[in-house]
């Protein structure tokens, strides 16, 4: 059976050279190959969806590729695609490097300029092991289709719309549907979320910072278990340690995450920094939310064309979500969506501040009456974006009972 390789790197000579060489090995079928970070991870994550046995057995990484590092990038992929074996192709052959290499989860390094016999040996060895894993595995495998959880993150296109409130319903939307979820306050100056739940913790995210291997046990210990069963990992309560977390900590905290929760739902606030456009652009899903008014309107479209010129996000790639929605307001959702030139939610969220008022000032939001309809249309939402398992006979924790007969909406 031939060997499938997927070469990624953003130098297109380069990689025209890997493949070419990849092209000559005996019983290798190379992949089309990929520019960036962000396609190689969606590419793999559309193949493990369908089935393991579609992932390829070997990624070779050639060390610029961007805009994730390639280290960083080799530890998404071990993490997320266990099954895959990744070879780092670099001008670097240090130990130091290596052993970094090493530790990313990579299975091999190939030192340019490139040789026949040693990409031959190591791609022989890379794929042997890939296929023994899946052979032991067995039907185990089926489990690695789904490896790494969902992350939705929720972004404000201004402040004051109501992103937090929209990240705290979703993610207890799928919490109470039985999806182990964590929620993340990543807004690291001015993060609401422990107030919205009524809750005091001294650890946040900014202890996970400093640290270079987050394993489960030191991830458990930053978490905060809320009465809902929520994992909660909370902004500083002091405003300027946020500065401590980097798009590298943020990216290390999120592939933590996932690999551990069904569901992890991030608050980037409304302002970007370093840490937010990492988890923006790792992100499964990426919510823009605004309200029907032409300064939030303009802020999306706006944060829209930032994401785009910083390569974090494409605009068809992120989705909006309209707060306090009324039928008689001139902007309606298509028209949002027109001058963003983003994807939309199906489900508007209405306005009706009244309903919220006493729950957010006792900094109870998981006590939202199950009649609200600002309630409903979230954890509508959350059906939409594939949140929640069928509700059907689940039991509910908390005050209220949410919508049934949600289901996850096939991709």
């Amino acid at each position: 059976m031939p060997t499938r390789i997927l070469p990624a790197g953003a130098d297109p000579d380069a990689v025209r050279s890997l493949t070419t060489l990849l092209s000559q090995l005996p019983d290798a079928e190379p992949q089309p190959p990929v520019t960036d970070s962000t396609q190689l991870v969606d590419g793999l994550a559309r193949l493990a969806a369908e089935s393991v046995d579609e992932l390829p057995e070997v990624v070779v990484v050639h060390e610029r590729i961007g805009p994730v590092p390639a280290l960083e990038l080799i530890r998404e992929v071990a993490l997320r695609f266990p099954a895959v074996g990744v070879i780092l192709v670099t001008t670097d052959a240090s130990p130091g490097l290596f052993a970094a290499a090493m530790d990313s989860g990579a299975r091999g390094l190939v030192a340019l300029p490139l040789s026949y016999e040693e990409l031959a040996s190591r791609v022989q060895a890379v794929a042997q092991w890939s296929t023994g894993v899946r052979r032991h595995l067995g039907h185990g495998a089926e489990l690695l289709a789904g490896a790494g959880g969902t992350v939705v993150t929720v972004s404000g296109a201004k402040g004051g719309v109501g992103a937090t409130l929209t990240a705290v319903q979703l993610a207890l939307a799928a919490q109470a549907s039985g999806r182990a979820t964590a929620l993340v306050d990543l807004d690291l100056q001015t993060g609401d979320v422990a107030s919205y739940l009524d809750i005091q913790f001294r650890r946040s995210v900014a202890d996970l910072a400093a640290i270079t291997d987050i394993s489960p046990r030191v991830l458990a210990d930053a978490v905060f278990r809320h009465d809902t069963g929520l994992a909660l990992l909370l902004a500083p309560g002091e405003g300027e340690r946020g500065e401590e977390v980097t798009d590298r900590a943020a990216r290390q905290m999120v592939s933590a995450l996932r690999s551990r929760y069904e569901v992890v739902v991030i608050d980037c606030g409304a302002q970007l920094g370093g840490a937010g456009a990492a988890a923006v652009e790792m992100a499964d899903t990426a919510l823009l939310v605004t309200t029907p008014d032409v300064i939030a309107v303009r802020a999306a479209k706006r944060t829209v064309r930032m994401w785009d010129r910083l390569q974090v996000r494409k605009a068809e790639e992120t989705t909006v979500v309209v707060n306090r929605h009324t039928r008689s307001t001139e902007i309606q959702p298509a028209l949002v969506q027109r001058i963003t030139g983003t994807a939309l939610a199906r489900t508007a969220v209405p306005a009706n501040f009244r309903e919220l008022q006493g729950v957010v000032d006792a900094g109870r939001l998981h006590e939202l009456d199950a009649k609200s309809t600002v309630k409903q249309a979230l954890w509508a939402l959350a059906g939409e974006l594939g949140l929640v398992k069928a509700a059907e006979g689940a039991s509910h924790r908390g005050s209220g009972r949410g919508p049934v007969g949600l289901r996850r909406r096939k991709e």
